[in-house]
């Protein structure tokens, strides 16, 4: 298995000939070039994790992509209920088994409404599992090769943030959900996760653009 990080939340996951994208929202770049995906799924619907004025040009360009898109999303994106990948959902993309988990967002204040958030666990052939949990420290699965670790938002602190990477203690934490950081911001974050994080466990920043092969 593939992961090329694109910036903020976005993802590339390819295994074999199969490619995933996950979350192309605005703080990302890189996707609107992407041609002949399998698949293009979305957590929630912030524009940080789907972009509406990029989103309708990619799936225009990658026609045979299935869209794995998160409920509350659907009418955002102007799409119909066969898109629809609610928690509980488990689809074949090739290569690839993708199942939803979760369901709602994380709580950022009473004062916001609350909104749907779906997690994804994408399995290879091999068995190695990469989960994306979207605005979510709610799902804390097992057996997890590779966890995108949402590391910094209005939704979040650093006690929550060790504690789900300790509750999940993947092999390799790739930090994602970081578009808000500076360079100082990111390397006080990557210092607290890689001395308070699970033992076992590996944190590897990527640079936008950087694939990794877990």
């Amino acid at each position: 298995m593939r992961v090329t990080h694109l910036g903020h939340a976005c993802l590339l996951v390819e295994s074999d000939d199969t490619r995933l994208l996950i979350d192309p929202g605005t703080y990302s770049a890189g996707f609107e070039t992407l041609r002949d995906l399998d698949g293009i799924a979305v957590t929630h619907l912030h524009p940080d994790h789907v972009d509406p004025e990029r989103f309708p040009a990619l799936e225009e360009a990658n026609p045979g992509a299935r869209l794995l898109i998160e409920p509350d999303t659907i009418d955002e994106l102007a799409l119909g209920p066969a898109n629809v990948f609610a928690a509980g959902a488990v689809t074949s993309l090739g290569a690839l088994r993708v199942g939803a988990v979760g369901g709602r967002h994380a709580r950022n204040h009473d004062q916001v409404p609350p909104l749907g958030n779906v997690g994804l666990i994408v399995t290879d052939r091999g068995g190695r599992r990469l989960f994306h949990p979207g605005d979510s420290y709610d799902e804390t699965p097992g057996d997890i090769a590779v966890l995108a670790l949402p590391l910094n938002a209005p939704w979040c602190r650093m006690s929550e943030t060790l504690d789900f990477l300790r509750a999940v203690a993947p092999e390799v934490a790739i930090p994602i959900h970081d578009g808000l950081l500076s360079e100082p911001g990111h390397d006080a974050y990557l210092m607290h996760l890689e001395k308070f994080g699970p033992p076992g466990t590996t944190v590897r920043r990527l640079t936008a653009g950087e694939p990794f092969d877990a």
